[in-house]
């Protein structure tokens, strides 16, 4: 007991529970960064161009990744499988998708495209997504509506 019948804490308890704290802390730290590593990993899958993704062929590998580009026309469809080029700055890239187009898919739009690419040169896709554009509006002003004001109180 200290003066005045106050107990004091020693400095080697003190130390020993500081300690803990710091160790807990980096633990815990530790943990969100490889958290927050792993998801910004899956968020920032962004796409290469045609032109930029055939240039770095030997880099990419098998690896999956988003290609970007143009569909050309020529575009084949059998059962579930479409068969397609796409381009970017006069460089082509052919590609075989295995389950079906989405419904705005078709030849002059552009893609971005999730995959990998084959041995043979192809790119096996298996998402397919449609860039849109803001063309929608100025063609068919009628369609877009906004939605009104909230009214305000009684």
């Amino acid at each position: 007991m200290g003066l005045g019948g106050v107990a004091t804490i020693k400095p080697r308890a003190r130390l020993a529970s500081r300690r803990r704290q710091i160790i807990a802390f980096a633990i815990l730290a530790a943990a969100l960064m490889v958290l927050v590593f792993r998801g910004l990993g899956n968020a920032t899958l962004y796409f290469k161009t045609a032109d930029e993704a055939v240039a770095q062929r030997a880099k990419l590998g098998s690896q999956r990744f988003r290609i970007e580009g143009t569909v050309q026309p020529g575009v084949r469809q059998v059962g579930q499988d479409v068969d397609f080029v796409i381009a970017n700055n006069g460089v082509e890239v052919n590609v075989i998708h295995k389950s079906g187009p989405p419904q705005l898919f078709k030849s002059g739009i552009p893609v971005v495209l999730q995959g990998h690419f084959e041995p043979d040169g192809h790119f096996a896709s298996e998402l397919i997504m449609v860039k849109h554009t803001e063309d929608y509006v100025a063609k068919h002003p009628e369609r877009v509506t906004t939605v009104p004001a909230p009214a305000t109180g009684p």
